[in-house]
């Protein structure tokens, strides 16, 4: 039909308009035939044959091997864990389409909460802002224990932790002179100590640890009261880490100390961020997500520049 148009009909409006071809699709005709002749007429396919930032099959197989051996990560955590292991980028996007595709998507075993509202002020370096809390754990023929955790602000590392009886003002004490130990921060000379962070329970507002404070040079902060979002960091540490602990029971403290040493482990070292751009906790806390994130960017770089070669000796 379009070799018809443009041999016996070129410029007559008229007959285009009777046709119903619009003018802009017989200039687009015209102008293919010029170039090409007749073959320039010819159906072409609206997507191209060959995409040029396909990932190849053997990176998509890697993909799903990983995705069945660590099956706890999600899309994110597993692209990000592809990238570092087999230094070949992989889009979370990506990830999740050809997880999708061998049906490897599946609902998380519980849900999951979004952190609470940010400071308006952020923190800019580790040790500025100590956020800590208390949360109850139960143990089966013992009772309730109560986990105190000192988390740092600005890169959510848990630099210590506490699992007690009571929440008294001692057991604060005690879990922030582990991280005073742990940070160096009761070693070195500082122009400030880490300011504390928390919310107003009997603990947190007595006499005793305003002294101990007092005496160690640091400043404490409380949350408004009736308003937990304040410590929104720390109340979603405690979210992932129950999502994770509590999936089964505890007879001995002991046991349930070690899940949380565990888990904390896991936590610090080995659990990407997504605040953190995928980072772990440990590596903003020890200066290394710079060098990790340029890293990274050097394998998307590199990656992408292979796959346009590809395309390119395929197009050829």
């Amino acid at each position: 039909m379009a070799g018809q148009v443009l041999s016996t009909f070129s410029g007559q409006v008229q007959t285009l308009a009777k046709l119903g071809i619009p003018r802009t699709t017989f200039y687009r005709w015209y102008y293919r035939y010029r170039q090409r002749g007749e073959a320039g007429l010819q159906d072409q396919s609206p997507k191209p044959k060959h995409v040029w930032n396909r990932i190849p099959d053997a990176a998509r197989r890697k993909v799903v091997k990983l995705a069945l051996k660590e099956t706890e990560l999600s899309p994110r955590e597993l692209a990000v864990t592809f990238t570092d292991r087999q230094s070949y980028f992989v889009s979370e996007a990506s990830t999740y389409r050809i997880l999708k595709a061998h049906d490897l998507i599946t609902s998380p075993a519980f849900i999951v909460i979004k952190a609470a509202n940010e400071f308006k002020n952020k923190t800019t370096a580790i040790n500025q802002l100590w956020q800590t809390d208390f949360t109850y754990l139960k143990v089966l023929g013992w009772g309730w224990f109560y986990l105190s955790t000192i988390l740092d602000d600005y890169s959510r590392y848990i630099i210590s932790w506490k699992l007690c009886t009571n929440m008294r003002a001692e057991d604060v004490t005690d879990t922030l002179d582990l991280a005073l130990q742990a940070s160096g921060c009761d070693q070195v000379h500082v122009v400030h100590k880490p300011r504390l962070l928390s919310d107003n329970g009997s603990s947190y507002v007595s006499g005793d640890l305003a002294e101990w404070l007092q005496d160690k040079g640091m400043k404490h902060s409380r949350g408004a009261p009736y308003h937990p979002q304040t410590q929104g960091k720390i109340e979603r540490w405690y979210q992932t880490l129950k999502n994770r602990i509590l999936l089964e029971n505890y007879f001995l403290p002991g046991d349930l100390e070690a899940q949380i040493e565990a888990f904390v482990d896991h936590y610090n070292h080995q659990r990407y961020h997504e605040s953190l751009n995928n980072v772990t906790p440990a590596d903003v806390y020890f200066g290394r997500d710079k060098a990790i994130l340029e890293q990274r960017e050097r394998i998307k770089q590199k990656t992408l520049e292979t796959r346009r070669l590809h395309h390119s000796q395929r197009a050829a």
